[in-house]
């Protein structure tokens, strides 16, 4: 594989990956201003570890519930990931990454 086609594969990646954060924020803003969901920053401010750092957010549809993934960075190094009910803020899930 010639080193245009790698540079064009990773760049067409990138693009859509981009394209598809865009979209995804769009959907949650419609979604917050429906009422549907809450916004991020009041379910990063609910969890336990406030101090933590964001390390990545994503808003998926299970059947009818909406929940967000996120992954923290404590302040031991430890990264931690929630599944959060996106429409009440409730933690489903809390689990450290291996």
């Amino acid at each position: 594989m010639n080193r245009h086609w790698l540079i064009s594969i990773l760049l067409g990646a990138a693009l859509t990956a981009t394209a598809q954060a865009e979209e995804d924020h769009h959907r949650s803003r419609r979604l917050v201003a429906q009422g549907e969901i809450l916004p991020l920053q009041e379910i990063i401010a609910r969890l336990a570890a406030p101090r933590g750092r964001v390390l990545e957010v994503e808003l998926e549809r299970q059947g009818a519930r909406h929940l967000y993934e996120i992954e923290l960075l404590d302040e031991d190094g430890q990264v931690w990931e929630y599944r959060v009910d996106a429409a009440d803020g409730r933690v489903l899930d809390r689990h450290r990454e291996e």
